[in-house]
């Protein structure tokens, strides 16, 4: 959401807001590596954009990662056992829908 749709407090305060406790990540602006097609056409980079950006949510460790974009969610799942959620999904279970399946019996807290 942050580079295709210039959003990036919104987010943050509907979680903040639901409940959830939001952590920044360092880095946080840089792309995972995902970006459409971009890790089919550069691979190499992009599987270094997708380190970088796991490791920096691993040295947050939180109990889950909140996301805007399936491409986002794919490749940063593909990178980590941090459960990974889409924000709506959060958002939905916070205003008593349904438990997002990735989540399990985890805290609130959300980077």
């Amino acid at each position: 959401m942050q580079h295709g749709q210039k959003i990036t407090a919104l987010p943050k305060t509907l979680l903040a807001n639901a409940g959830f406790t939001v952590s920044d990540i360092p880095e946080g602006h840089l792309c995972c590596g995902s970006a459409g097609t971009y890790n089919i056409l550069q691979p190499e980079i992009a599987g270094k954009l997708k380190a970088r950006k796991i490791a920096n949510i691993e040295r947050v460790a939180p109990d889950l990662i909140a996301a805007g974009n399936i491409g986002c969610i794919t490749q940063i799942a593909s990178g980590t056992g941090i459960p990974i959620v889409h924000t709506v999904q959060l958002l939905n279970w916070a205003y008593g829908g349904n438990m997002p399946e990735a989540v399990g019996n985890i805290g609130t807290s959300a980077a």
